[in-house]
Formats: C-alpha cells, sequence, structure tokens
C-alpha cells in the first residue's frame, strides 16, 4: 500500500471508534508503556492528542509520567519550516490549540534535542520494520534525525496490525518500538 492510502484506512478506522473504544485503547497503551519501559525520571518527547482526529489520549502518559519526575518535552511546531521544537511541560496554563488542533506549549524552558531520552511517536500506521505513515509533513522525521543515537523511538498505535508500505523512502526513520493496545513490538536494526 502506498503511504495516502494506508493515511486514508487508518483515518477511517480511528473514526469508527467509539469514545468508550477509544478511551480503552488509550489505557491499554499507557499501561503498556509503564510496564515495559523505563520513564521514571527520563526526559521524554511527548506529543498530545489531536481530538478531531481521534489520536490517542497521551494524557494519560502526561499525568502518569509527571507522577514519576519524568521531564515531559512537548513539541512545539514551526510551520515555515516543518520543524519541532521542545518546551518543558509544567502545567496547563502553557497549553493552546494550534490552528491545526494540535496542544502545544505557548512558552516554557526549551529542551535541546540531545537531552531527549525517549521519543513517543505519533503514526497512523506501521509496517513491520517500523516505518511509520504519519500525517505526511515530514515533522517528525526531521526531529528524529537530530537525535542522540541513544535515544529509543517508541511508536504509539491504535491498532494491532501491519501494513506493508510500498512507498518508503530514504528520509523516513524506523521507530525501534511500538506499543499498541495489545501488544509491544520491537523492531530488528
Amino acid at each position: 500500500m502506498k503511504k495516502a492510502e494506508v493515511r486514508e484506512l487508518y483515518k477511517k478506522k480511528r473514526f469508527e471508534l467509539s469514545p468508550n473504544e477509544l478511551e480503552d485503547r488509550s489505557e491499554a497503551i499507557c499501561n503498556l508503556l509503564f510496564q515495559h519501559f523505563q520513564l521514571a525520571e527520563k526526559t521524554i518527547s511527548l506529543f498530545l492528542p489531536i481530538e478531531r482526529h481521534k489520536e490517542i489520549n497521551t494524557y494519560l502518559i502526561l499525568e502518569k509520567g509527571m507522577t514519576l519526575d519524568s521531564k515531559i518535552a512537548l513539541p512545539k511546531m514551526n510551520v515555515a519550516t516543518q520543524t519541532l521544537k521542545h518546551l518543558l511541560y509544567e502545567s496547563q496554563s502553557q497549553l493552546e490549540t494550534n490552528s491545526f488542533g494540535v496542544p502545544e506549549p505557548r512558552f516554557g524552558k526549551s529542551i535541546n534535542i540531545k537531552d531527549v531520552e525517549i521519543v513517543l511517536v505519533p503514526l497512523l500506521g506501521i509496517d513491520s520494520k517500523g516505518n511509520r505513515v504519519g500525517y505526511g509533513k515530514g515533522y517528525y522525521d526531521k526531529f528524529l534525525k537530530k537525535c542522540a543515537a541513544s535515544t529509543l523511538f517508541i511508536g504509539l498505535h491504535l491498532f494491532d496490525e501491519y501494513e506493508v508500505i510500498d512507498d518508503v523512502e530514504s528520509f523516513d526513520v524506523q521507530l525501534h518500538y511500538c506499543v499498541t493496545p495489545s501488544k509491544v513490538i520491537r523492531f530488528e536494526e
């Protein structure tokens, strides 16, 4: 399947989820994430959900991470350069929703990309090698390429299945792991 087809398939699948199904899947992913990965006292890049796109409720991860003294770095989009910078989350008052529906910090302490230890990566679909399909703008691929070599990239996927992605590009960055509602998948290098 081409990325555009994967994108459309999973947008449709998301919209078919009831609010209860979305919340149950979000809770299951959050629980598996904290069971399988050491997140306490780590610097974690965490995206917040675009609610109109029925993205995973990552506020559950934010809340639990804060109780474990994790430093939560939230991305802020630069639309002109299609890049992300990260600001330290300290309180709900920092957040505003941008024109794309993405909750992001208006202000805060900047976090150096090289200090991020774990990146929780949004995706619509994924293949068996850890290649992901996002919304197609390349924000995350650019960001992941600048991370330290030791940084873990963990995708969060609302569905348990893979797709075959026929048009993987050289600039696409593979993930190390993916957490779904029922399992944690490790991708071989």
